[in-house]
Formats: structure tokens, sequence, C-alpha cells
């Protein structure tokens, strides 16, 4: 066994708790000769003394990933639970402001703050930038453990068992730089919900963990298995009830029975966890587990979490009571609309959090550094980012709400429908990922300005979540959505027209993960806001009283559906009056399918 100061590239081992100090937003520890390391493979890269393959496996543990665009990089930033700082805030301005041309980061579906268009050697300035606020971009991409993500209202939320933070941020701990996770068949996704609502959808994951009591003992039931892409799973559980020694144990054990699978190498496409599950199925896989941890290394490990657990009180840091709290005025409707929507109880009397609904993840630098000084004018500096591509502000004093959203609104972040229909989650799409068939960030705009004219105000209505992702892979997660779309291709008149894929009555709330169905028709992207009304208005004219958007889709099935959108695939003529179904949004020429070769299996 690697002790962790061999295993792990740090000082210390893990009974040397000293080696953690418990700093706001410093979760991943940082290596000052990482960042030498990058500037001096860059340059050999550029000076071509090392091939691209070579080049690229490292660049991707550092975080750095290849755009469509030609010689710029996206720098994906691990935010292990969607925890930061208002000074971390204050630093994601900064580089937006200074190296990102479209002045703007982008929060992800899992919690990541992405930045892009960034030249190869400017990447290195920015991991400087990142490492001197305690920010890491070690291992957000390439075949390791990816950013372990947490329900961000975990340790607030009226429900929990208790809070999972500490244990995420052990398990991150344990396998940050671990020897065993630098290269396995693919990438590896964690997560951990807070309460049976599992909002951190433990259903997609490889591992997922959700806290629960037994006999008076904390613990996780562990699900695993699960995924979207191509074949999309949902995660089953692997054992009910794992105790906190235990639960590190069980995730290096998985972990080492998937790094041996070498049959997966062979084909990337089909190398994630869940395709190695099927193929044995749960049961055999339980027994490979069980046996696993009777193995020798288990020996050499000290699995208590103790020493590397996060341990953050922010309610220490809570903030005091307001002296001179502001109140509504004229606006008092609109505010009480924000609240309504976007405001939940904490479990600790007198404070609320308060998600602030930020379209498809995208912020400026004046609204990084504006969200920066609400967190320590009126959180105690306590915010998480949320797979809505959303920021969690939480401790809140109830007093202060008002004053926060005054204070959103004139940044242009205060309006409601955190997690409502007009809360469009997308990918980056054609905007910059090789892989993009679509432009689906441009789509998610135009749906939410569709939605948005639609003025709803029907509680069910509004529950609905829209995904969109600009191809098959899963990142804007469009196959758990209420209305998911999908980016493809279709022909008219010879000429090539950005279209997508329906997927109908997907879940991921109230604990139940559901993919959707795919309806069998594509339509034009220029035609889907169009088609989103028409799924929205059918529901709304043919519900029964008190039934979902899935349970509609459900019991009505979803031919009557692509029934509706039948004439929106209908193919037009190349000339002048149809031109603008053959560009896809936010672009000025006529579309060409450009796919490139994605880094994602590299």
């Amino acid at each position: 066994m690697h002790t962790a100061g061999n295993q792990r590239g740090r000082a210390g081992t893990l009974e040397n708790p000293e080696v953690y100090p418990h700093i706001p937003g410093r979760v991943i520890p940082i290596l000052e000769r990482e960042f030498d390391d990058f500037d001096v493979e860059a340059q050999r890269f550029l000076d071509g003394e090392i091939d691209r393959q070579a080049f690229m496996g490292f660049r991707l543990r550092q975080g750095v990933y290849g755009q469509r665009q030609p010689d710029v990089q996206m720098i994906r930033v691990k935010l292990p639970f969607g925890g930061f700082t208002p000074d971390q805030f204050d630093t994601f301005a900064d580089i937006a402001e200074i190296y990102a041309p479209l002045r703007k980061g982008h929060i992800t579906t899992r919690q990541n703050v992405q930045f892009h268009f960034i030249p190869l050697l400017e990447s290195a300035q920015i991991l400087r930038r990142l490492g001197d606020s305690g920010l890491s971009t070690r291992e957000a991409c390439g075949n390791t453990v990816r950013n372990v993500v947490c329900d961000p209202f975990a340790g607030v939320d009226p429900d929990e068992a208790f809070d999972p933070t500490p244990y995420v941020g052990a398990l991150v701990r344990y396998f940050i730089r671990n020897e065993l996770t630098q290269a396995l068949p693919r990438k590896f996704k964690i997560a951990f919900s807070s309460t049976e609502k599992d909002r951190a959808v433990t259903g997609i994951h490889d591992l997922g963990f959700i806290p629960r009591l037994k006999d008076g003992h904390k613990g996780f039931r562990v699900y695993t298995g699960g995924g979207t892409s191509i074949l999309p799973r949902v995660g089953r559980v692997l054992y009910d009830f794992v105790g906190l020694d235990d639960y590190l144990k069980v995730a290096e054990a998985v972990i080492r029975i998937f790094d041996r699978q070498d049959e997966l190498r062979k084909n990337r496409a089909r190398a994630r966890m869940k395709f190695f599950i099927d193929r044995i199925g749960l049961e055999a896989f339980r027994t490979l587990v069980d046996a696993e941890m009777q193995g020798d290394w288990v020996n050499a490990r000290n699995f208590d979490p103790e020493p590397l657990q996060w341990n953050d009180n922010e309610e220490e840091r809570a903030p005091r009571a307001p002296i001179n709290p502001g109140s509504p005025n004229g606006d008092h409707q609109e505010f009480v609309r924000w609240a309504a929507a976007n405001v939940q109880p904490q479990r600790q009397t007198g404070f609320s959090t308060a998600e602030v609904k930020i379209a498809q993840g995208n912020l400026t630098p004046e609204q990084f550094h504006g969200v920066a000084q609400i967190m320590r004018e009126f959180t105690g500096g306590h915010a998480r980012t949320s797979d809505e591509q959303n920021v969690v502000l939480r401790w809140v004093r109830n007093e202060s709400l008002y004053d926060v959203w005054s204070r959103l609104q004139a940044l242009g972040l205060g309006e409601a429908g955190a997690r409502q229909i007009n809360d469009v989650v997308s990918c980056p799409g054609t905007d910059s990922c090789k892989l993009g068939i679509t432009n689906s960030m441009g789509l998610a705009q135009a749906i939410q300005r569709r939605v948005e004219a639609l003025a709803i105000d029907d509680p069910l209505t509004k529950k609905i979540h829209i995904k969109i992702s600009g191809c098959p892979n899963g990142c804007g997660r469009h196959h758990i959505a209420d209305i998911g779309f999908y980016g493809a291709a279709m022909k008219f008149d010879k000429h090539q027209v950005p279209a997508y894929i329906v997927m109908l009555g997907g879940q991921y709330d109230a604990g139940q993960v559901r993919m959707g169905q795919r309806l069998d028709v594509r339509v034009p992207s220029k035609r889907v806001p169009e088609a989103v009304e028409r799924f929205v208005r059918h529901y709304q004219a043919h519900r029964r009283a008190d039934e979902a958007f899935t349970a509609f889709v459900k019991r009505v099935g979803t031919d009557s559906f692509a029934g509706l959108i039948t004439d929106l695939s209908l193919p037009v003529t190349f000339d002048d009056e149809h031109m603008h179904e053959f560009i896809d949004w936010s672009q000025n020429r006529v579309y060409k399918l450009e796919r490139g070769e994605g880094e994602c299996t590299a």
C-alpha cells in the first residue's frame, strides 16, 4: 500500500490530519509543482518535443480540455459538492474578464465552472491564479474520478438524516491524485444526496450515496451502474447500508474492479461501469465487490474518514440579524413570486436558502463579483453551485431576503423560476464542444423566451423541466427531463438542417429516476420552441387534476405528442424565404454538420 504522501503526491499520511486544514473553499490540496509541470509540458508540446496524444492525457488530468476551435482550450474548475467562497467567485470574475474572450464563465450540470477559448499558455497562467485561491482543476477531465457532486442543500435540508458534506470531502481527498484513478477505462462519476429526494440524482452515476441511519449509526445506501449518453441506465442498489467506516473501502473496491476490466478499454464508447454491470449482472458484481474487500490491499489502508473529512461549521459564520432590513414597496408582487419559487426554509430556524436562477449557467464578470459581495453581506460566505446550473445562497436571514433579491435584481439575476419550466438547462453545444452537433445554448435561450411569453401561472405546468444537449451524450441531462432534446441533423433540399430528437417523460425528482422515451420524429432547430409550446398546451388541456407531466406522458403515450409535431418535421426548399431554417440559433451562416474527435474517451 502507498502512503497518502506517495499515493497522492502530498506530505503526510491519512493519520496526519494537519495536512488538511479546514479553510473554507480549500477541499483539494494545491501542489505548486503541478503548475510547473504544466508550464514545462505545454511548452514542450508547442515546441514539438512530445506528440499530441501523450500531451492530451497529461492536459486532461489537469482539467484542460480541447475545444472544437483550434488552438484554444476549455478549463474546467472542480468544485467538490459545489462549494466555493466569495473570494473564489471574485477569482472567476477576474478570469472571465482577463482571459475569456466571451467574458463569461459557465456552471455545469456537475457543479463545475468552465471557461472557454483559452490559449494553451494562458491556461497555465489561469491554473496558477486558481491555485492561489485554493481552487483546483486536477482530474476534472480525463479517465479519472471526476468532480464529486452533492445536493447543494446538504447540511441545511430539514429532512436529511445527517449532512454528507464532510464525507464528500473525505472521498474527494482519498481519490485525488490516487495512482489507482489516473488511467481508468473511462471517467468515473460519484454523487452524494442528502435525502431520499435524491436531488443529486445518484441514479445516473457510477456510484451514488444517500445518507441513512441504522440502529443509531450513520451510513449510506449505495447505488451503482447508472449513466446517461448512449444506452442510458438507472443505477441500482449495491448495498442498502454501508457504515461510515466502510464507505471509502466500498468505493475503492468498486473502482479497483472497474480498473481491471481491460476489455472495456478496447471500446471506449462502451467502457462505462453501466456496461460492465449489464454484462455480468448486479448480483455477480456485488459478489465481486464482496470478494474484493477481502483482499490483502484492505489491510494496508486506513478507511477511517475522520482525518480526511471536510469540516466546516457554517453556522459559526452565519450572518447576524440585520439592523435595518429592506421591505417591498412597488415591487411587492415580483418579490413574492421570486420568494415562492426560489426560496426554501432551512432546518436552522430563521434562515433560508435562495436559489439564484442563472440562464444556462452563464455568468459575466460583473455577476461573479456581485454574487460574491452578496455572499459576504448576507450569507456568511456560504453558497454552492447546483446541478441545475444555478447558485444556491445558504444561510440567508429571513429578514434579509428582500435585500438579497434587490441586489440580485440589480445584477440581472433576480428572476423567479429556479428549477421551473423557464429554467432551461443546456450544455455548451457547438459554441465550443468538439462533439456538438447543434447550438444547444442558443436554443435554450429561445425556449426560455417562448415559455416566458406564455405567462404560465399553473403550479404543475411550472414544474416541467426542459433540458437540452447538443449531441446524444448526456451533458445537458436531456434523458431525465420532462421534455428533453438532443442534437441531430436533417437534410432538406440537399442541404443540412440543424435538428433535435425529442425525449419525453423523464424524471429525477422525488427520489425517482426515469429515462424519457424517444419520439420517432426529428424537429428542425428553429421549430423546437413551437414544439415545446404545443406540448405544454396539450398537457394543460388534457391532463387530470393534480397529474404531473411525467404521469400524463405515461398515461396518454408518446404517440399523441408525436402527432402534435409531425408537420414541424416537413421539409422546405433552400431559398430566401426559408433560409433561417438552415441557420442554427445564434449563428450567422448556413449550417454544416462538423463534429471533431472528442476527448471524453481519450
